[in-house]
């Protein structure tokens, strides 16, 4: 396995030193031998906001809390919110903040022990959602829209016209409705909205562009660029995790047709956690071998118009709508025709 993990990211980094400190008196030297250079930095941070304090003999842990706390080894998403029978005041569960706004919003249909419950309310300053116990012949699957902007390019590399680049982007995500389908037919049974608030991630994305005039030799006109490349993205996202160890629910991914940052066709795959986790960077340092398996995984799949084997995503934000198999395979082509390590 390729275990994939940013250890100089201040948000996980941070922790980790304030958690050290605790134990015994942690010294400039000890911190760039077991943290790395960029942790001294981090420790005067630290102290300023409170939590350390520098003596002669090192960093101390100020506080009466303890340090271990601010080290979540399960997720990065902060304080879990939990899910409670609304009758009965019982636990059900907990999920974490990123994945509370598309799983347990208002209306939301919340399985547990096979037993299905429908959710009444979401409180996202006390962190709870209430649900009550409903039978019911539907799912429901949230509609999510997503905006990313560059903030700084770490490095980027020239594939002919194409390119590779990475680096710290801002993502900005907003729940705005919700789609019940039928079981077993899938049928849709309607929309409805809702008044979630925006979510803001700072972390480190990997991104690729293609020219206008790749395109148009790859055979993909305008109207097929959007289907082209939402359908790249989705097979990008479901094969990272073949060459870095983490799942697809790790990562998320924003496609365009023409982005505002690069002014031409771009796709993004980002780290889902805050800073960063270490997999888009991975994805870059070996782009080309990932991205041409990406290609080979929706050419060979059987399937006519695309299927989940290849560019549905069980975790899409738009209904898997639009989705291009054939024009995305072209583009990819194209994409890696003057592909380097």
């Amino acid at each position: 396995e390729a275990s994939v993990f940013d250890p100089t990211n201040p948000v996980m980094l941070g922790p980790h030193l304030c958690a050290a400190a605790a134990e015994i008196s942690l010294t400039d030297t000890d911190a760039i031998r077991w943290f790395g250079p960029t942790s001294l930095a981090l420790l005067a941070d630290l102290a300023d906001q409170g939590f350390l304090r520098k003596r002669s003999t090192g960093w101390f842990w100020t506080r009466r809390d303890r340090a271990s706390d601010l080290a979540d080894l399960r997720s990065t998403g902060g304080a879990p919110v939990r899910i409670v029978e609304e009758d009965t005041g019982r636990l059900l569960g907990t999920i974490d903040q990123t994945s509370a706004h598309s799983t347990v919003h208002p209306g939301a249909v919340y399985t547990h022990q096979g037993v299905t419950s429908v959710v009444t309310a979401l409180d996202l300053e006390d962190l709870v959602a209430t649900v009550v116990e409903e039978p019911v012949d539907y799912t429901t699957h949230a509609h999510e829209i997503s905006d990313i902007r560059i903030v700084e390019e770490h490095e980027g590399h020239p594939w002919g016209e194409a390119s590779i680049h990475i680096g710290q982007v801002q993502v900005t995500s907003q729940v705005t409705s919700f789609q019940r389908r039928r079981l077993i037919t899938g049928d849709n049974l309607g929309e409805q909205g809702l008044t979630l608030p925006e979510r803001e991630l700072l972390t480190t994305a990997v991104w690729w562009t293609v020219s206008e005039e790749q395109c148009t030799r790859a055979g993909v006109d305008p109207s097929e660029i959007p289907g082209a490349v939402h359908a790249a993205e989705h097979a990008s996202i479901a094969l990272l995790p073949f060459f870095a160890t983490c799942d697809r629910w790790d990562i998320g991914g924003v496609s365009t047709a023409r982005h505002i940052d690069t002014g031409i066709t771009t796709v993004f795959v980002y780290d889902g956690y805050p800073g960063g986790a270490g997999f888009a960077q991975h994805g870059f340092d070996i782009a080309r071998q990932w991205l041409t398996a990406t290609r080979d995984l929706i050419r060979e799949c059987r399937c006519r118009d695309g299927c989940p084997s290849c560019v549905q995503s069980p975790k899409c934000g738009n209904g898997n709508n639009p989705l291009d198999k054939n024009a995305a395979v072209r583009l990819l082509t194209e994409l890696l025709r003057n592909a380097t390590d």
